[in-house]
């Protein structure tokens, strides 16, 4: 998921408070210039939307809303995957296990055989039932080449459906850590309604007046929100034993991070899904607003922000020197004087606290590096990097200068700030590094393209296995254009194998699953391909106005993901917002 910062200061009245806005660490990015200011609800069946019935969000949608299209889990209106179509499984990052959705079980029943046993009585909003050739043709859309699942038919051989009920996937190879990730991922879409359309219209279709089997259908749409409109039909109040509360949910397109801590500040907002760096005086200063831990980080972690080094620029293409630089990186200063604590220090694995059972301390405590300016000094000199001129910065071994380019976007005020603190510490330790903000799209290109130094990153989010994240820092063959992993072009076959190898690791197999993760870890370690730093908030701040029961580290209440970023409700989102009651009047 792509990200976005911009920080703007204004004073806030009402709060008493002067709040920074920004985002960055998992909200999607919006279109540059794309955004619409805030305005009145627009009208629901028989006038304005009751605010007793309807739930104000925001935090995803940064321009109008572009299509209500599934397949593009990137873009699409916010709740179009996850309120309208659903996928097979959720996924509890608590318990780490899938949750049967659509599917009443799957299980595979031989090494390379997976079958879905599908609930019944599920309809479509049109009314015509779901059946397993809904589920098998879905699939099948992967064939398409530009369909973002495409990669598995590289391992997928065949998808029958032998009734109504019942869904066979056959593979050449298990990839089970991968599978458990589709089978959440998939929105599932109607056959009745999408055979027949062309490969463009499947992956760019605007597909208009949504027909899912949902909690939820589409009511309306304007340039700055979204409108869903509950499904009193919905199969899931029976069989999940959920019915959501409210009738309406309304999703705000953000012009600003100020308008949305107004309208959070007013009641006019119950979930924000913005960073708002004021949180920790919203949450003390008794305006009726809340985060998920009442003290830092405040916030559940979601990513990890990595400075990733081109490694096949020298002397970045040196472990010895990344690992000099990576002790040379103050990330407590950024933790608490770039984002007050609402962010938590990154395990020098990097991995998610969500995966801590993963992470082998063992290794971490013989490998593991912390930050130490004079240390990263004599691990420079230590691997030859002298000072041969006197100017206070190191040369290459032979002879030349080293001017080290390290970028975010112009923007990103949080990141800007942060790689400032970056550059700063590699020169007390004799490297020069010096910080500059490209525009958004130029950074994109040379950081998939190769043509950068240095480069902050935090491009996959908390999913159900550690291996996505090994697979985006060791990912081979490296192509001329990297759009979503290994940015660095580091090549260690060796990894790659053990990647493949923790994939192939059936996920009920933790011990093996640890076994392979602690391998990847020393090799991390030892290499640093790419160098932890941070692990960035799923910014949530709720107001309880309108609505109770949000999630919480304390007590009894419900501990999902409280957030409508797109593919984060089969992650605890729905579940949520499920979850909530009305507050009496």
């Amino acid at each position: 998921m792509r990200n976005r910062a911009t920080r703007f200061l204004i004073p806030i009245v009402a709060a008493g408070l002067l709040a920074a806005a920004c985002t960055s660490g998992g909200t999607p990015t919006p279109a540059p210039g794309a955004s619409a200011p805030a305005a009145p609800a627009p009208a629901a069946e028989g006038g304005a939307f009751p605010r007793n019935e309807t739930l104000y969000t925001s935090g995803t949608q940064w321009g109008p809303p572009a299509n209500f299209n599934p397949i593009r889990e990137w873009d699409s209106a916010t709740g179009t995957k996850g309120l309208v179509y659903e996928t097979l499984f959720h996924f509890d990052p608590v318990a780490g296990k899938l949750n049967p959705w659509l599917a009443a079980s799957g299980a595979w029943v031989d090494d390379t055989t997976y079958e879905v046993k599908l609930r019944p009585n599920i309809t479509w909003s049109d009314g015509k039932p779901f059946t397993a050739e809904d589920v098998k043709f879905t699939f099948e859309l992967g064939k398409m080449e530009t369909i973002p699942y495409h990669n598995l038919w590289n391992w997928l051989s065949a998808v029958e459906a032998p009734d109504a009920s019942t869904v066979k996937f056959t593979f050449s190879k298990a990839n089970y850590q991968q599978w458990d990730f589709n089978i959440y991922s998939r929105s599932i879409v109607p056959k009745h309604i999408w055979e027949g359309r062309s490969e463009k219209d499947v992956l760019d279709g605007i597909n208009e007046n949504p027909v899912g089997t949902g909690a939820y259908k589409y009511h309306s749409h304007d340039q700055d929100r979204v409108a869903w409109v509950k499904n009193d039909t919905w199969w899931g109040k029976a069989q999940l034993n959920l019915d959501p509360k409210p009738k309406y949910i309304v999703d705000i397109v953000n012009s600003s991070n100020e308008v949305a801590m107004g309208l959070l500040l007013q009641k006019g907002l119950d979930l924000s899904n913005n960073f708002l760096p004021g949180a920790a005086n919203l949450v003390t200063g008794n305006f009726g607003i809340s985060t998920y831990y009442p003290e830092p980080p405040y916030m559940l972690s979601a990513n990890t922000a990595w400075l990733v080094p081109n490694t096949t620029k020298k002397p970045l293409n040196d472990a010895a020197f990344r690992k000099a630089l990576a002790t040379s990186v103050d990330v407590k200063k950024i933790v608490e004087g770039v984002y007050g604590n609402l962010v938590k220090p990154a395990s020098p694995t990097g991995l998610l606290p969500q995966w801590d059972q993963f992470v082998d301390q063992a290794v971490v405590g013989q490998k593991g590096f912390a930050f130490d300016t004079d240390k990263a000094k004599q691990m420079l000199a230590s691997a030859g990097y002298k000072d041969g001129n006197g100017d206070g910065m190191v040369e290459n071994k032979d002879g030349s200068p080293i001017a080290l380019k390290l970028i975010v976007p112009a923007g990103w005020t949080d990141w800007m700030e942060a790689i400032r603190v970056i550059a700063t510490g590699a020169k007390a330790a004799g490297i020069n590094v010096e910080a500059e903000f490209p525009d958004y799209n130029a950074l994109v290109e040379a950081r998939n393209t190769g043509k950068f130094d240095l480069v902050i990153n935090n491009e996959r989010q908390l999913s159900n296995s550690p291996y996505t994240y090994f697979e985006y820092v060791f990912q081979l063959p490296v192509q001329a254009q990297q759009n979503t992993v290994n940015f660095g072009r580091y090549e260690n076959e060796e990894a790659w194998k053990l990647v493949q190898q923790l994939d192939g690791t059936k996920t009920d197999d933790i011990e093996g699953m640890k076994k392979v993760a602690s391998q990847l870890e020393g090799i991390m370690l030892d290499e640093m391909p790419v160098i932890p730093l941070w692990y960035n908030g799923l910014w949530s701040q709720v107001s309880s106005s309108v609505w109770k029961n949000w999630p919480s580290s304390e007590g009894s209440a419900p501990k999902s993901a409280p957030t409508m970023w797109r593919n984060w409700l089969e992650l605890g989102g729905f579940e949520s917002l499920a979850a909530l009651q009305p507050v009496a009047p």
